[in-house]
Parts: structure tokens; C-alpha cells; sequence
């Protein structure tokens, strides 16, 4: 089959058209017509080579939704038509301790939809028919592509963590993955400190579901919930003074990151030895996760805050994304 894609020839370059053919569909492999992709951070990274891992032509795009337009002859649960989504993983081995105990994302030899293979801003992409996920009755397909990185990344530690409705939480940075996070924690039940340094933000993340905003550049201001929060979810790739957030958790919380900095964090040990506190991480979520999240987005009608771009104009939304001017997730429309 002929694909039209765009793709990054080299590092760091524009995506230009190009056509390749898939080979023959694998026994286990479905291929997906994209009707939406979501353009994420990690395909800026990507395109850059920031994580040293990238082959050119690159074919970014991983947050595909679409339908299936071809499957192989041991494809389970699936049929021509059927509305699916695809995110970073597009396979895993399913015979690893971690597959066999439904943590597929953990495989240690798990597939990425864009290392090493074409990813969605493309006519169709290919995955594993495991990790090729049905959409839920009455998911918005317009703005479900991010929940399949952006969603899920901050879904699988409010489950990993087991936040409770009564915790009092806290999310460090307002973008394309806190924005989530405060939707989510707020459908959850829990009190949502937005930690920004923007104060032109507060309004608009005050009607994300925020319960209040605490200006993170001000030490009294975290000073001022000192001991108070149960959780805090990182979602910034930056260096910050993480001690000053970790004396606004109360005992035994924990502060959990999923954004990718790239320093090593400065956390001094008797900052969580008084306190029994603790300090987590992780990437995205499991299969059955990724499911339970778009039913928990329908059940609360919970959806990324998106901007729309057609599939013809991928550099002018990427230009739109590096200039930090996304409010607050990029989907291309094919």
C-alpha cells in the first residue's frame, strides 16, 4: 500500500511530502486510515534527535485516531470501519513479565510508533492490533488523538499513585499535559492547585477546574501551603527548585513527575526522610488503562483544549508549537 506522508529528512528539518509503501500487513498488524493526529512535544524531540534515538526520513505524528482499513489473519477484536486510536507504543512482545501482567507500556523491547517506523502524519499508520485501541461511544474524534499520549501520561499516575477523591493535589506547569491533569483531577474529586508562573494563566486555568493557582516563582506563595498537599504531578521538562515543592506535601505525599527533564533533579534525602515522602515517575499507561481513561473522558465529557490544523499545513502548526504559542494541544486534520 502507497502512503503520503510528511516527514523530516534530516535533523532539525522541515517535513517535506513523501510516498512509501508498507510491506505486506503482518499476521497481528492492523493498519489505520488517520483521520486525526495529534502534533505532541515528543515530535519536536524527534524531529530535533534531542533523545539521540531518531532515523531519517522521520515520520513523526503518535496520537492517531482513525479506522481500520486492513488487518491481518490473527487480529482479535476488530473489523473494517471500526473508530480506533494509536499513541506511543504500536507494539510490545506480550510473552515479558511486565506484558503478561497487563504493563504493557513497562516491555522492555515495546515498539514506538514513531522510532524506527512511520509514524501518523501520514494517509495511515500501522500497529499491533493490541495496541490499536476501539473509541469509545461518543468520543469526539477531533480531540481524542492527544489522550493517547498527552491523557494518558498524566491519567496512569493519579491511578499509579492511588490519589483519592478527598486528596489535596498540586500540578506544576499549565501546558499541553497540566492542562490535562487539572481536568482530571477535578473529575476525580480532588482539591487542584495549579503551580504556574504566569500570571496572565490564572483565569483561564481557574475554568480548567483549578480550585486555585499558586504563583510558583514566589516563595511565600508555596511557603503558604506548606505540609498541605497529598500529590504533586510534575509536568514541566525544566529544572526547578524541587525541594520548595516538596515541602508544600504533607507526610508520606508524593511528588511524581512525567516531564522529561533532562538534568538530574536535585532532591535532598532528608526532605522525604522526615516525612516519609516520596518521589515517583513513569510513561504513559497500560492497554486496559488507556481504555478506562477515554470511558472516564466520556462519562465527564473531558477533552484536551485543542487548536486545528490541516494535515497540509504541519510546519505552520509546528512553528505554532515552538513558539510556545499552543492553547494547548495541536491536532492536524487529514
Amino acid at each position: 500500500m502507497k502512503i503520503h506522508a510528511y516527514a523530516a529528512k534530516e535533523q532539525g528539518a522541515k517535513l517535506e511530502k513523501i510516498t512509501y509503501n508498507l510491506p505486506e500487513i503482518g499476521k497481528e498488524e492492523v493498519d489505520i486510515k488517520v483521520h486525526y493526529c495529534g502534533i505532541c512535544h515528543s515530535d519536536l524531540s524527534m524531529i530535533n534527535n534531542d533523545w539521540g534515538m531518531s532515523q531519517y526520513p522521520l515520520v513523526p505524528g503518535h496520537e492517531v485516531v482513525g479506522e481500520v482499513i486492513g488487518f491481518g489473519t490473527e487480529v482479535k477484536g476488530l473489523k473494517i470501519g471500526d473508530k480506533v486510536g494509536l499513541g506511543w507504543y504500536s507494539a510490545s512482545c506480550m510473552h515479558c513479565n511486565q506484558c503478561l501482567d497487563g504493563k504493557q507500556h513497562l516491555c522492555g523491547s515495546a515498539e514506538a510508533t514513531i522510532v524506527g517506523r512511520h509514524g501518523g502524519f501520514a494517509d495511515a499508520v500501522r500497529g499491533h492490533w493490541s495496541w490499536v485501541t476501539p473509541l469509545p461511544e461518543g468520543l469526539d474524534m477531533a480531540k481524542a488523538g492527544p489522550l493517547f499520549c498527552g491523557g494518558i501520561t498524566v491519567f496512569n499516575p493519579i491511578v499509579l499513585s492511588g490519589v483519592q477523591p478527598t486528596d489535596k493535589v498540586g500540578v506544576i506547569g499549565v501546558g499541553g499535559l497540566g492542562h490535562m491533569a487539572i481536568k482530571f483531577l477535578k473529575a476525580w474529586g480532588c482539591e487542584v492547585i495549579a503551580f504556574s508562573s504566569n500570571p496572565n494563566k490564572k483565569e483561564e486555568i481557574l475554568k480548567m477546574g483549578a480550585h486555585s493557582v499558586i504563583d510558583s516563582t514566589k516563595p511565600e506563595a508555596l511557603e503558604s501551603i506548606a505540609g498541605s498537599l497529598n500529590f504533586i504531578l510534575n509536568t514541566t521538562n525544566v529544572s526547578l527548585d524541587w525541594n520548595s515543592f516538596l515541602t508544600t506535601l504533607a507526610p508520606q505525599g508524593k511528588l511524581h513527575t512525567v516531564g522529561a527533564v533532562l538534568e538530574p533533579m536535585a532532591i535532598p534525602a532528608f526532605s522525604l526522610i522526615m516525612g516519609e515522602k516520596s518521589v515517583g515517575g513513569s510513561p504513559l499507561g497500560s492497554i486496559a488503562l488507556t481504555r478506562k481513561m477515554l470511558e472516564f473522558c466520556v462519562r465527564h465529557d473531558i477533552y484536551p483544549t485543542v487548536e486545528e490544523f490541516k494535515m497540509d499545513d504541519v510546519n505552520k502548526a509546528i512553528e505554532h508549537l515552538e513558539a510556545g504559542k499552543a492553547r494547548f494541544r495541536l491536532v492536524l486534520k487529514a
